[in-house]
């Protein structure tokens, strides 16, 4: 598999083991303590029901017509129940899957991503990586984080998990975690250290400074005008002016017959 320039410019910083353990260990405690889960209710259909439906549906003879029922026996059929979560207000506060976690970081509305090391192929996470340090959102990947929080959320996998910025519920686990998180490289963003970015910001200042004590001087050495509107009493045409003579129709000769 051959990568592009641009893909190998863009890859996760490594994780110590150590921090790795901490967060998956930390995740594991908070999602038990919360107790969110997917719930899906299968429904069993009995073989040949549908045809079955369809016969007594279709038009009877005559002779064969049954007594009208009472509207109370009739029953409307209930609609298969859809996946659900046991706390859908907790849910709301995560984005799980690459999906989800790359519409909130265009929004800017996650404040932590973790991504999993078993995404296959791999490239299908990088473009997380500009997305998180454009935003300066902290990001990493951590090793085996589908393989222990599927189980406890009830899904198969959990590629991607981003939290929302503003969650109560995990507001201390993005507070242990953020820490933890080793900053990402990205070649064409520059990572500028404090001392350099406070070095900026007081010459850009100083800048300032200069520029208004120019103009504060610029105005005080020259003398005050005072701009009086304009008012026009009469209008003259210009004779000077040389006016085109108005172009004639073409005349329409009569032709003789």
């Amino acid at each position: 598999m051959f990568l592009t320039f641009s893909e190998r410019e863009r890859h996760w910083s490594p994780l110590e083991r150590e921090h790795k353990h901490f967060i998956l260990n930390t995740l594991k405690v908070k999602l038990s303590a919360v107790g969110l889960q997917k719930q899906r209710v299968n429904r069993f259909r009995e073989w040949g029901s549908r045809r079955r439906s369809r016969k007594k549906a279709s038009k009877p003879t005559e002779d064969q017509k049954p007594a009208p029922e009472p509207a109370e026996s009739v029953q409307t059929p209930s609609k298969p129940t859809e996946p659900c979560w046991t706390i859908p207000t907790v849910r709301k506060q995560l984005a799980i899957g690459i999906n989800e976690v790359t519409k909130g970081l265009e929004r800017n509305e996650l404040s932590l991503v973790l991504v999993c090391n078993s995404v296959r192929p791999a490239h299908m996470t990088c473009h997380l990586i500009p997305l998180s340090k454009t935003r300066s959102v902290p990001a990493c990947q951590v090793p085996s984080l589908s393989e222990s929080l599927a189980g406890l959320l009830g899904l198969k996998c959990v590629l991607a998990l981003g939290f929302k910025r503003g969650a109560e519920v995990f507001e201390d686990v993005v507070r242990a975690i953020t820490p933890v998180v080793p900053p990402l490289k990205v070649a064409w963003i520059p990572t500028d250290s404090k001392a350099k970015a406070e070095e900026k910001l007081a010459d850009t200042l100083k800048g300032q400074k200069r520029k208004l004590e120019e103009m504060s001087d610029e105005a005080t050495d020259s003398s005050p005008l005072i701009l009086q509107p304009l008012k026009v009493k009469k209008i003259i045409p210009n004779p000077t002016k040389t006016r085109k003579p108005k172009k004639k129709g073409k005349q329409k000769c009569s032709t003789s017959v």
